[in-house]
């Protein structure tokens, strides 16, 4: 996402835990440039999504609302950049603005991120019961989808100097801990350990 109506870089506060504020808070940059994740971007959305779409507006958590203004596409179709604006007075925790809108989305500055690995646990079979059938083994029932690998994913700077078994929510996806046999200095892996509901997954 790059916004086009603002220009510099300036610290904004997140709350490290919204179930309990005496977790404190962190600091997190942002800039004109930044990333969204996929899923909350549709070109032609259907009825009941609250997320960016073409000419729609949401609330960037912790941060302005944007509008997009425009969606860039290379040769084959496929989008790469969206250029939004921002309401500047509509920065969160100020009470200088009265406009509201229905969602509210995740982002993290293209300059600051810090890459990570994360690793998305689900069910290992896919039944409840794999031994109770006498005809398969429970080895017929497990689920191939049971790990699903994001080598490149990106995270907020905060979590740069994260330790070994070191817990944290990842607001809208869940919660995780920082592996402890394959994150090393260079690399910060991420296990999930909970999922968190989706409304909209469940409505697809």
């Amino acid at each position: 996402v790059v916004i086009t109506n603002y220009s510099g870089e300036e610290e904004l506060e997140g709350i490290n835990n919204p179930e309990d504020t005496s977790m404190g808070s962190r600091k997190i940059p942002f800039t004109k440039e930044i990333y969204i994740e996929q899923s909350d971007f549709m070109e032609n959305p259907p009825k009941g999504f609250h997320r960016l779409t073409p000419g729609g507006e949401v609330r960037l958590r912790y941060a302005y609302i944007i509008k997009c203004d425009d969606a860039v596409k290379n040769e084959a179709g496929q989008i790469i950049e969206l250029r939004c604006s921002i309401d500047p007075e509509t920065k969160s925790g100020t009470g200088t603005s009265k406009k509201k809108v229905k969602g509210t989305i995740h982002w993290v500055s293209a300059e600051h991120a810090v890459e990570a690995e994360v690793r998305l646990y689900d069910r290992l079979f896919t039944v409840e019961s794999p031994d109770t059938d006498k005809e398969k083994g429970f080895l017929d029932y497990m689920n191939p989808d049971s790990l699903e690998i994001i080598p490149d994913a990106l995270v907020e700077p905060s979590l740069k100097n994260s330790k070994a078994g070191e817990r944290f929510q990842f607001e809208r996806n869940g919660y995780f801990c920082v592996d402890t046999k394959y994150t090393t200095p260079d690399k910060l892996v991420f296990n999930r350990t909970v999922t968190l509901k989706d409304s909209w997954s469940k409505m697809k």
